[in-house]
């Protein structure tokens, strides 16, 4: 096989048949960089869930799938044309979009009403893209108008359905399981044929924010079954690092190792009901 590119947490290879080989590896990143040590069984965890949701969502979107992969981390896709936005939908208010509210009241241009706040159920989910930042840059959140402005109206707004009915569908699913999905990105390209079809990963604590339904309490950060616990350590007084320092952030601690190997674990098993054997 031939190596097509290296990303943060993937490796891509092309086959000769001229299919794609996605790696999910064990690494994992925060505010930019990519971590170390890695975390036992991510990348299994994160494939498995992947095609476990892909399936779920066989109606709604086609996926790039094209057969399994020869191990639990990898998976045969078909080639897309990636779509140059990132296309994130959120139900709830968090992160990135709850620093944009609380400047502005806005989410990537979407007026909200007043009085929200961290955690904050909004009214209805909402489509909030964001460009395509490299390696080391931050993707930076844009208005639905600049989408039109990239891809046109009609592309604009195929992204725009598609996120939404990938959200609502996978919340539905998931919120039957005791986990709300508070957001999610998704990564869309055209195929062979022109269609636009799901590619990457889907629907896993890499790509979305999970909580546990019966802790979720809005006005403080939720408890979460995704990386958010990596990221907390590493802005804590325990890690003694600056994210705004420029400088590497520290090596991961075996007990935050641990516990988010059982984040990640956790959500595979109560979302899919399957025990995870990797």
């Amino acid at each position: 096989m031939r190596h097509l590119h290296s990303g943060k947490v993937r490796d891509l290879y092309e086959t000769d048949d001229g299919l794609l080989l996605m790696v999910a590896s064990d690494r994992v990143s925060a505010f930019d960089h990519v971590l170390e040590p890695d975390i036992p069984d991510k990348g299994a965890i994160l494939t498995q869930l992947s095609l476990w949701w892909f399936d779920q969502l066989a109606d709604v979107v086609p996926n790039h799938i094209a057969a399994p992969g020869p191990d639990a981390r990898s998976m045969l896709c078909k080639p897309l044309t990636m779509v140059p936005i990132e296309c994130v939908a959120r139900g709830y208010l968090a992160g990135s979009g709850l620093a944009d509210y609380r400047r502005d009241g806005t989410v990537s241009g979407v007026r909200l009403p007043g009085g929200l706040d961290d955690g904050s159920r909004l009214p209805e989910p909402i489509f909030t893209p964001s460009t395509k930042a490299p390696i080391g840059q931050h993707d930076e959140p844009i208005p639905f108008e600049r989408v039109v402005e990239e891809v046109g109206a009609e592309t604009a707004e195929a992204l725009r359905r598609i996120t939404l009915a990938v959200y609502t569908r996978g919340a539905e699913i998931a919120r039957e399981r005791g986990i709300i999905v508070a957001d999610t990105k998704i990564e869309l390209g055209w195929d062979s044929n022109g269609v636009l079809t799901l590619g990457d990963e889907v629907l896993t604590p890499d790509s979305s924010r999970f909580w546990p339904a019966d802790a979720w309490q809005p006005g403080r950060s939720q408890s979460s079954f995704d990386k958010q616990y990596v990221r907390d350590w590493l802005t804590s007084p325990e890690s003694g690092w600056d994210k705004s320092s420029g400088n590497p952030p520290p090596r991961l601690p075996d007990n935050v190792v641990e516990q988010t190997r059982r984040r990640y674990l956790e959500a595979y098993e109560r979302i899919t009901g399957a025990s995870f054997s990797g």
